[in-house]
């Protein structure tokens, strides 16, 4: 479950598209990366929650690009002659996230290309279960590359993260944003995912998922926590979640008789 670390090289352009200011850039590696940054938007909070939702899925065995660490050297981004991208580097020195770039991906088109009942039961699901507001049909996080249906961009999931409080009350959420997920008409196999994903997620599993986050992320202290107590909580609220998996997976069922 290790990513890889490798070094950015190169800065090319900004991604004006997402609300956290990802950019395409090139690492030492030679491949082509859209990283985002710890100095933009909610900072490394939306890293963890990019960082958890990407393994998810891949564990889930959904094709999500590769990600990796990347590291942002200090002097990197000092000759940017734009002030707000400078700004940015400066601010993200250390380590980043990046998701291997898909050349000529295309954004997915719900109207056009449909999704077979398994597929898009598992990634209703899935969303579920990270509680993520950001697959609908005004942003669907989805591309299509090579005919298939690739996820991108998981900063948006786990947002009990940002109050920080009540995370036990929080995994009992049912998740009623679930209803304006883009794919939740064609989730016609919720209940057989369930007992598949709940086998493939091990709480040996969650455990190695919350203890992939670098302690440079885990750095809020407002409470006295430290990096081991914030991955704790991770753990704890993953675990309880998937406990109480019927919550969202009620949640979701009933929201799809408005399509029936």
């Amino acid at each position: 479950m290790n990513l890889r670390t490798v070094n950015l090289t190169r800065y090319i352009s900004p991604l004006r598209e997402g609300g956290s200011l990802p950019a395409l850039t090139e690492a030492d590696d030679d491949f082509k990366y859209v990283l985002k940054f710890r100095g933009a938007g909610h900072g490394t909070k939306a890293l963890i929650g990019e960082l958890i939702g990407g393994v998810v899925a891949k564990l889930l065995q959904l094709r999500v690009p590769e990600l990796v660490f990347m590291e942002l050297d200090e002097a990197f981004g000092q000759t940017e002659g734009d002030e707000e991208i400078q700004d940015l580097l400066q601010g993200s020195r250390g380590l980043n996230l990046g998701l291997h770039f898909l050349s000529g991906a295309l954004t997915y088109d719900p109207i056009t290309t449909k999704v077979d009942g398994l597929l898009a039961s598992k990634i209703v699901w899935m969303d579920a279960f990270l509680t993520n507001v950001d697959r609908t049909v005004r942003n669907t996080n989805m591309l299509m590359w090579h005919k298939e249906l690739w996820l991108i961009d998981h900063g948006a999931t786990l947002y009990f993260h940002h109050s920080w409080t009540n995370w036990e009350k929080q995994s009992l959420n049912p998740f009623p944003l679930i209803k304006d997920h883009v794919l939740l008409p064609f989730a016609d196999q919720l209940e057989a995912v369930d007992a598949e994903c709940k086998q493939l997620l091990t709480d040996e599993i969650i455990r190695e998922i919350a203890d992939l986050i670098p302690d440079g992320w885990a750095n809020w202290t407002e409470d006295g926590d430290t990096p081991a107590s914030i991955k704790e909580t991770y753990y704890q609220f993953l675990s309880n979640r998937l406990l109480h998996s019927e919550n969202f997976l009620n949640e979701a069922q009933n929201a799809r008789k408005t399509f029936i």
